[in-house]
């Protein structure tokens, strides 16, 4: 199994790409910490795989978790091979409302503190850990993997507080890879278009329909197995590094919906 005894943690890991993802580096061998904020209703059975209740943008939740994660890796004997950042929140809404009322900054706090904030949090809790780790044959110490959005790049109508946490997800890509190469830790930003999902799902039909239309090929969401097969792989190649992978089959945002 090629990532037995290696560990990775996946935020938003129960539902979505992050679900798909958890499943997938089980199945290659891998143990995976999982931080989500509703945790199932029974406790797995699984010896690979460990739950972590926490909303990503409390910093005390996360803190906890980690050291719930890091107590987990000790006990195994494992190093944090991976860190795969998926919990976000979409929070649509427009900078002005019809009835001429300008977004509640509290609203599109949410939005940033959840899908960007809570991305960076994790990300600098684990990274003391990650660097004190032995490096392998070729100097690295682990890989961080964070999720943008086709949104930071065409975001539409109503995705002011969206765009603005994706964009910067994308943005911080190559200062996080410059940051950390001398510890062996890369940083790698997917960027995924309409995938199969809970967020997708929730959409009204009209709007899903909307965002089918802009398809090229495949003609369809995306699979969060076909997810997980790009953080395989960033994984396993390490000259990816620093950059940012569009997952979109060539598909654009409309403006609006």
């Amino acid at each position: 199994m090629k990532f037995e005894n290696k560990l990775f943690v996946v935020t938003g890991g129960l539902s979505g790409l992050g679900a798909g993802t958890t499943k997938h580096l089980q199945a290659l061998g891998g143990h995976v910490a999982v931080i989500d904020l509703t945790l199932p209703k029974k406790a797995t059975k699984s010896t690979t795989l460990r739950c972590f209740k926490a909303d990503v943008s409390n910093l005390e939740e996360v803190a906890l978790a980690v050291q719930g994660i890091l107590q987990w890796a000790y006990e195994k004997s494992l190093d944090i091979h991976g860190v795969v950042c998926c919990a976000g929140f979409l929070g649509p809404a427009k900078i002005l409302s019809k009835s001429n009322t300008p977004l509640a900054l509290e609203r599109f706090r949410k939005v940033v503190d959840i899908s960007l904030v809570g991305t960076i949090d994790i990300i600098r809790q684990l990274l003391p850990r990650m660097a004190s780790q032995k490096p392998d044959a070729d100097g690295q110490r682990g890989v961080l993997i964070t999720v943008a959005s086709a949104a930071a790049f065409d975001g539409q109508e109503g995705q002011v507080a969206y765009s603005a946490a994706k964009g910067a997800i994308a943005s911080m890509t190559l200062p996080l890879a410059r940051d950390l190469a001398s510890q062996g830790i890369r940083a790698v930003c997917i960027s995924p278009g309409l995938f199969d999902s809970n967020m997708t799902a929730n959409m009204p039909a009209k709007a899903q329909e909307s965002v089918r239309k802009g398809l090229e090929f495949p003609a369809r969401g995306g699979r969060p197995d076909e997810f997980a097969a790009m953080v395989e792989h960033i994984v396993d190649n390490h000259m990816l590094n620093g950059t940012v992978i569009r997952l979109d089959g060539a598909s654009r945002l409309p403006a609006r919906l």
